[in-house]
C-alpha cells in the first residue's frame, strides 16, 4: 500500500510549537495549496485547498524556528485521519498530513521581497512575514545546487565530459 503526499503551498499562519505530556515536540500549521482557476459567470477566480500539516520531533522544531506565515514551503508525508467528538458529542473526522520531510520552496531573497514574482492572482494566502533569520546550512534543509545558465535560445549548456544527462 502507498500513502504519500507531496504538497507545495504557502503557510497561512506561523507554525505552533507545543509539547506532549511526554515532552515530545509537535508543530501544526496549514498550507494553502493552489487548486487552479475556477470559472464562474465569465469570471476567473483562483481557488485553493487548505491542508493541515503536523510535524513531530526535530521536524517540529525546525518548522517552528524557520517557517513563517506567507512562506512557500514543500512538505512530503502521509495522509492520516483522526476520529474525535466535538463539544456537542457529534462524531467528527479530521484529515491531516504527517510531515516526513520539510523543504524551503523559494530562496531567501525571494521570500524577503514578498512572493518572489509568483503570480497568485488577487488572493493573499497568508500575507508576507517579518524579519527572518538566515536559514541553516547543511545537507538536510539546503537549497538545490544552481542549474547551468540558460542560453538565449532556451537550451542549457552541457559539459562535454559525458557525466551530465540532458534530462
Amino acid at each position: 500500500m502507498i500513502n504519500k503526499c507531496i504538497l507545495m503551498g504557502r503557510l497561512t499562519r506561523d507554525p505552533e510549537l507545543r509539547h506532549t505530556a511526554s515532552n515530545t515536540p509537535v508543530t501544526t500549521f496549514t498550507l494553502a495549496v493552489d487548486r487552479g482557476v475556477k470559472r464562474t459567470n465569465d469570471a476567473a477566480q483562483q481557488t485553493a485547498d487548505f491542508i493541515d500539516i503536523v510535524a513531530w520531533e526535530s521536524r517540529a522544531e525546525f518548522a517552528a524556528k524557520w517557517f513563517r506565515k506567507g512562506q512557500l514551503v514543500a512538505v512530503c508525508g502521509r495522509l492520516q485521519s483522526r476520529k474525535w467528538q466535538d463539544n456537542n458529542g457529534n462524531n467528527r473526522t479530521s484529515f491531516e498530513v504527517v510531515a516526513d520531510e520539510l523543504h524551503f520552496a523559494e530562496s531567501k531573497r525571494d521570500s524577503d521581497s514578498g512572493y518572489g514574482g509568483q503570480n497568485y492572482g488577487q488572493n493573499n494566502y497568508g500575507g508576507g512575514y517579518g524579519q527572518q533569520q538566515s536559514a541553516p546550512r547543511g545537507n538536510s534543509y539546503s537549497a538545490p545546487a544552481p542549474r547551468p545558465a540558460i542560453e538565449a535560445d532556451g537550451f542549457e549548456t552541457l559539459s562535454d565530459d559525458g557525466t551530465e544527462l540532458p534530462f
